[in-house]
């Protein structure tokens, strides 16, 4: 490697560095926001305990952050570089346009092969363990999200609200009831109670003393001029409000995607391996299908990064703008382009005749064609 493919490699990863960290940021911060921040209000998250999750989140938005920052990185720096007129210098000196792109190439090399490891390892085993540490951190102390004087609407079907509460012992409670359509179908108030944790049913047992429940016409549970049934109570028996919507459970159930690659062939072994009754043919098809396109899907997202360093050269050169602005949307509307395709095929894995998993070669071959059109358009200028 001579002195200009060492400045336009090490140029074009500075640049993708930095997008990279650009993105994966904007990437953590909405899962942060998502997953942790209700925790973290309630107190049911320690500092060390969100920092390890934070971590742990890296690999995830790194993993969807790479293809769009080696697009935008390659973008700044050739469009910098056609902006003050160096790739004319170049090209006045007999460098050709497919002698310059041979260092970003290399790197989209790299970065393919990053993309593999970060899609197939890092990131699969980075999310299984987030979820479990996740689920554990909260579950070690299930009644700290017990806010006094809060509305508290993480209940499937109920309202929840506590005037005091010390310890596990709650006064001024009240609990709403509610149907499908989010009314209210029976309300309890009582004026103290008593919070247990179920940890193998993951649930809550809440015992209450001195109630009064106010049952309505399920039907009509909003005709007020029908008298609602009353009861008053010394104390009821357990109401169990169940935990897995909120917290999840300690098993927490391995998604496809947050396989590894070993683990992917293992299920992709095990399906082909099952003895599937002539009338369960198409769903197995199906299950196959989904194993393949979460192969596929990880495979071509990693390879998107090949792909966009070979079609930011030409568009880089030929945009030739200093703004990072300009560049930054060029990156981003190419991005969301290749991803819409790419969710378009996903919609196709219940029909697995169409075979979605050759078409997610699509978006990759889609952009190399661009990028190949695009290089021979600058080179006949």
């Amino acid at each position: 490697m001579n002195l200009l493919d060492r400045y336009i490699f090490k140029s074009v990863l500075g640049s993708c560095l930095a997008a990279v960290g650009l993105f994966a940021f904007v990437l953590m911060l909405g899962n942060a926001i998502r997953d942790l921040l209700g925790y973290v209000l309630a107190g049911q998250l320690t500092p060390a305990t969100f920092a390890r999750l934070i971590f742990l989140l890296i690999p995830f938005a790194v993993s969807y952050a790479l293809p769009m920052g080696m697009l935008t990185g390659v973008l700044l720096t050739l469009g910098r570089l056609s902006a003050d007129s160096e790739v004319t210098a170049m090209r006045a000196a007999g460098i050709s346009l497919t002698r310059i792109a041979r260092p970003v190439a290399l790197l989209g090399a790299l970065g393919f092969l990053l993309g593999l490891y970060v899609n197939f390892t890092a990131m699969p085993q980075a999310r299984l363990q987030y979820q479990r540490e996740l689920a554990d951190a909260v579950r070690t102390n299930p009644l700290r999200f017990i806010v006094p004087r809060t509305y508290i609407r993480d209940f499937p079907g109920y309202v929840v609200y506590v005037g005091d509460k010390q310890g596990t012992v709650l006064t001024d409670f009240w609990l709403w009831e509610l149907d499908r359509t989010q009314r209210v179908v029976r309300a309890v108030r009582a004026s103290s109670g008593r919070f247990d944790y179920d940890a193998e049913a993951n649930t809550l047992l809440l015992t209450l003393l001195n109630a009064q429940i106010e049952s309505r016409n399920p039907r009509q549970p909003e005709n007020f001029t029908e008298a609602p049934l009353v009861g008053t109570f010394d104390k009821t028996e357990s109401i169990r409000l169940p935990l897995d919507k909120l917290f999840g459970r300690a098993d927490i159930q391995q998604k496809l995607k947050w396989m590894t690659y070993g683990q992917l062939r293992d299920e992709e072994a095990r399906l082909a391996a099952l003895v599937v009754p002539p009338g369960q043919a198409k769903p197995h098809r199906r299950e196959q299908m989904k194993v393949q396109l979460v192969l596929q899907e990880k495979f071509q997202n990693a390879l998107a990064m090949l792909s966009f360093a070979l079609i930011g050269v030409p568009l880089g050169i030929k945009v030739s703008r200093r703004e990072t602005s300009a560049n930054l949307g060029v990156a981003v509307v190419l991005a969301l382009g290749y991803y819409f395709l790419t969710v378009m095929v996903n919609w196709l894995d219940r029909h697995p005749e169409y075979r979605p998993d050759l078409l997610f070669w699509i978006p990759n071959l889609l952009f190399l064609g661009l990028a190949l059109w695009l290089f021979s358009r600058i080179d006949r200028r």
